[in-house]
Order: C-alpha cells, then sequence, then structure tokens
C-alpha cells in the first residue's frame, strides 16, 4: 500500500470512530470512494432464502442506495434473484460485477436484475464479501454509473469495508435500546411511510398539519434521523412500523 494511499486510510479509520450514524459512516464512505467513481453504498447480513421485503430490509447495516431502486428491488423479490448476492454466498474475496456477468448469461432473471440496476445508476459495483463473529454471511458492494477500481485499490476497499462494517454493527448495538414512539408518533410515521403529505395526514387523523409536523420532528428526535424518508427507514429496520 503506497504512503498517499496509506494516509487516506488511516484518516478514514480516524473519522470513523466518531461517526454516530449509519448515515455519518455513509456520508464518510461516498466522500473517501467517490474517487473511484462509487455513489451508492449497501451493507448488511443475508437474509433467510424467501425472507419477506420487511425481513430483507431489516439486515441492511447501511443503506445509501437509490429510493426507486430500493423500492422495485424489495417489491419485486430480487435479492434472491441478483447475482451478485448468489455470487456472495461462494466468494472468499472482492469482485467486480462484470467479472461474475459472464457467469450468469444463460439466466435471464439475474440479467434483468443487472439490467435494470443500470437503469437505475448502477451500471457498475464491486461487492466485498464478509463475515460477522457469528459466522453471518455479509457484504457490502459499492456502486455508480462508472466505478473504475484498480487491482491495486481493491484492497484498500477491503479494508475500508471491513472497518465501516465493524462500526456499523456497533453502532447497531448501541441503538439497541428500545426506543419509544407513542401511538400517534406511530400512526403518523406510517401514513408517511405509505406516502401521506401532512396535509392528507391531518385530514386522516383530524389533527392540523402543523400537529403532523411535531410529531414528525419529535420522531426524528427520538431515531435520530435527519428527515421523515431517514425516519420512515430507521422505523421500518427497527420494526416500529409495518
Amino acid at each position: 500500500m503506497s504512503r498517499k494511499r496509506l494516509d487516506l486510510t488511516l484518516a478514514f479509520l480516524r473519522s470513523l470512530d466518531r461517526t454516530a450514524s449509519a448515515q455519518d459512516v455513509s456520508e464518510l464512505l461516498l466522500r473517501l470512494l467517490g474517487r473511484f467513481g462509487i455513489e451508492h453504498a449497501l451493507a448488511g447480513t443475508l437474509p433467510v432464502v424467501g425472507a419477506k421485503p420487511r425481513q430483507q430490509y431489516e439486515h441492511a447495516l447501511l443503506d445509501a442506495m437509490p429510493a426507486d431502486w430500493k423500492t422495485r428491488y424489495l417489491s419485486r423479490g430480487y435479492l434472491f434473484r441478483d447475482a451478485t448476492v448468489r455470487h456472495l454466498g461462494g466468494a472468499n474475496a472482492p469482485f467486480a460485477w462484470s467479472e461474475i456477468a459472464e457467469q450468469y448469461r444463460e439466466d435471464p432473471a439475474a440479467l434483468q436484475v443487472m439490467h435494470e440496476a443500470g437503469e437505475h445508476g448502477l451500471r457498475h459495483g464491486v461487492t466485498v464479501p464478509l463475515l460477522t463473529l457469528d459466522g453471518q454471511l455479509a457484504g457490502f458492494s459499492f456502486s455508480g454509473a462508472r466505478v473504475e477500481v484498480s487491482p491495486e485499490d481493491l484492497g484498500t476497499l477491503q479494508l475500508v469495508a471491513t472497518y465501516a462494517f465493524a462500526q456499523l454493527v456497533l453502532l447497531r448495538s448501541e441503538a439497541g435500546a428500545e426506543i419509544r414512539l407513542s401511538p400517534r408518533e406511530r400512526e403518523v410515521l406510517q401514513w408517511v411511510a405509505e406516502g401521506k403529505t401532512s396535509w392528507e395526514i391531518g385530514e386522516i387523523l383530524a389533527i392540523s398539519s402543523k400537529g403532523v409536523e411535531h410529531h414528525l420532528r419529535t420522531t426524528r428526535t427520538k431515531l435520530g434521523t435527519l428527515n421523515s424518508a431517514q425516519s420512515v427507514a430507521v422505523a421500518l429496520r427497527r420494526g416500529l412500523i409495518s
């Protein structure tokens, strides 16, 4: 590893220690890896085959993927047809998505997922296989419209992914303390998850739009989130809403 690359990696690790949420880790990673063309990241353990969308999402420790692609991916059950996920099970080293495309050229379902991912800005990517301390298979995927990672940089990416994953596990563990949302906060967030505006939620619950915004603010405080979309994602992951 060159001195410059080592310095960048050490700076990342020092910054990683100061992160307080998966959002912090995500922003730090994308800043560091942007020079490779990496725009999106996803990390988590692999759910059992046949797990429902909500159960699949609960396995994500970090989700910095395009929202429209995530919605399509989960609703259409792409996880178990995804070539990168299927390849992850037998991989012991990082791999570029382009390297495995040839293996699935006779698999229409896998090719469809790859094609649609490209249409959503995930044309190229690299996946790093990982294992948790209790032996669970996990992965860290980095992607973008044009990702270029040299063989020399692949080792750096693997090291960064390994440390970032460990921090995400630690943050999830620290956040394990029970978060209590009031019944009204749950109701409001559930309607947000279903695409309703503050005005529409107010009409449904017979409260003012300001009342709705108040509940969203208190929810963000409790969940440690920055906006309603992130609140919904965290609440779904923690089973606070369905």
